[in-house]
């Protein structure tokens, strides 16, 4: 049963971590130091829709948002719950697994990330923060 919990685990944090990449990516964010990932996490939530409008090509009245700029605050409100998931997930694992197996987990994912090609700190992930301190 543990087992299988953790190999959940070690696959949705592989999941978060590339969505979490490819919306940085995509927006054009850099995650790779914890200052980015803090401005990140401090980011104002996006302004509800006050009227919703569906028609390609519509101008969007005075004081609202345009559709791509609304999709953009949505897309970095996404970013910013997937990475405040994560590190709830991560907290979970310690106080579940234990810090070392939450640790292996971690790499675990972070090297898959980077065997599909994503550089280092793209998914605002430091390994470092994760090494054990001697």
């Amino acid at each position: 049963m543990q087992d299988d919990s953790t190999s959940r685990l070690a696959s949705s944090l592989e999941t978060i971590n590339a969505r979490i990449a490819r919306l940085a990516i995509g927006l054009g964010i850099s995650l790779d130091t914890a200052q980015a990932v803090q401005e990140l996490l401090e980011l104002p939530p996006a302004p509800p829709v006050a009227v919703e409008r569906r028609v390609a090509g519509s101008a969007a009245p005075a004081g609202m948002q345009r559709p791509v700029e609304r999709r953009i605050a949505h897309l970095k409100e996404e970013l910013r719950a997937l990475v405040v998931l994560r590190y709830r997930l991560e907290s979970a694992s310690v106080e579940n697994n234990g810090l070392a197996a939450t640790r292996d987990l971690l790499n675990q994912a972070h090297r898959h990330l980077l065997e599909q090609g994503f550089k280092p700190g793209s998914d605002g992930w430091d390994e470092r923060e994760w090494q054990p301190r001697n």
